[in-house]
């Protein structure tokens, strides 16, 4: 297969510019009705029906059929043994990030996460009282892609913060699944896909209890509780669209990150760094999904086209060279701007997931962003 990444070329100088710019950034957040209808009739079940609705939708919309929830359940010996399995320099990798996630967490956590107080004019004692949450949950996605990352900056700073019991949950469908109001995933083993990796990253970020479950049903377990999986305090982590109409209908009931739409990432640069650098970092969010926004700012034209033809060269390399394609051809962008002032400006009016800028002295343009 032949595939194409073409990212729209856009320049401010355009006379089109501010129409062709409005349709690149355009999505629509609404939920289809089906899916909303779907997902409440789901979570009213779980609600009612506890584990056996649960495994009744697993085996539904993943394919995967448990006795009881008991099979669906992951242990300690199941993470220690996905590390185990994994390449020395994966295992490398996870810890390195962990590492790197946990400091970042903790200068947080003493910056604004602490309790503070003071005694007014009057006496009277004032302040904010910062306690860590009982049990969180976090959805890591096992669909498309897996991505033991997620898992690991989700769970990571649940510790930091004092949570003692971390539950996941995390989908293993059986290849040739139908996931209609599921977790969205078509992977196989003869458990569903138990993905090492993420196993593996569970190991090292202490994750307390995992189920393979995923989709609405699994979101509703964590806010309602079931006889095996326990009610949550918050629930965190990406899921699709089923996922996140589930996590927007418990919010209340328990709290919940955000509702979570497609990923995006923003380069801002001067066109010194290596252009096949600049490509793969553009990858880095194309590859999540098709709807995964990544565009390049830059005001020089010559290093615009440069970046494009790495991203024609290491497409094909990529694990998920179609998702990638499909990203950057719909909605990814490569623009020619005045100057590094204009691109920070148009920087401030995406307001992008992921900002990354590249150049000789990133510090200066700090302020403007």
């Amino acid at each position: 297969m032949n595939l194409v990444a073409a990212p729209a070329r856009l320049s401010t100088a355009a006379a089109t510019f501010e129409a062709d710019f409005a349709a690149r950034l355009h999505w629509s957040a609404d939920t289809d009705a089906v899916i909303e209808q779907r997902v409440a009739d789901i979570l009213a079940d779980v609600q009612k029906r506890g584990d056996a609705a649960v495994l009744e939708y697993t085996a539904r919309f993943d394919g995967l059929s448990a006795l009881n929830m008991a099979a669906l359940e992951l242990t300690q010996a199941d993470f220690k043994a996905a590390f185990d399995a994994i390449p020395e320099a994966q295992r490398d990798a996870l810890q390195a990030a962990a590492k790197r996630v946990r400091s970042y967490h903790e200068a947080q956590k003493k910056a604004s996460g602490e309790s503070w107080s003071y005694r007014d004019e009057d006496g009277t004692l004032l302040g904010q009282k910062v306690t860590p949450l009982d049990r969180v949950g976090i959805y890591v996605p096992g669909g498309k892609a897996a991505y033991p990352s997620s898992l690991l900056m989700n769970a990571i700073p649940a510790h930091v913060a004092g949570v003692q019991e971390i539950i996941m949950v995390v989908p293993t469908p059986v290849r040739g699944s139908v996931a209609t109001g599921g977790s969205g995933a078509q992977l196989a083993s003869d458990k569903g896909e138990r993905n090492d990796l993420v196993l593996a990253a569970a190991y090292v970020a202490g994750v307390t209890r995992a189920f393979t479950i995923g989709g609405a049903q699994a979101v509703a377990a964590l806010a309602y509780g079931t006889a095996t999986v326990p009610k949550v305090d918050k629930i965190t982590g990406p899921g699709n669209a089923y996922v996140a109409s589930a996590k927007k209908r418990v919010f209340g009931t328990v709290g919940i990150d955000k509702i979570a739409g497609p990923s995006e990432i923003l380069v801002l640069a001067d066109g010194t760094t290596p252009p096949d650098w600049v490509a793969m970092d553009l990858f880095s969010q194309a590859e999540h999904d098709e709807l995964a926004q990544s565009i390049l700012l830059c005001p020089d034209a010559a290093y615009l086209d440069a970046v494009q033809r790495e991203i024609d060269r290491l497409l094909p390399t990529m694990p998920r060279a179609e998702i990638i394609a499909k990203s950057l051809t719909g909605r990814g962008a490569l623009i020619l701007t005045k100057d590094m002032e204009e691109a920070c400006e148009i920087s401030n009016r995406i307001a992008p997931e992921h900002l990354e800028v590249s150049s000789t002295d990133p510090h200066r343009w700090e302020p403007l962003l």
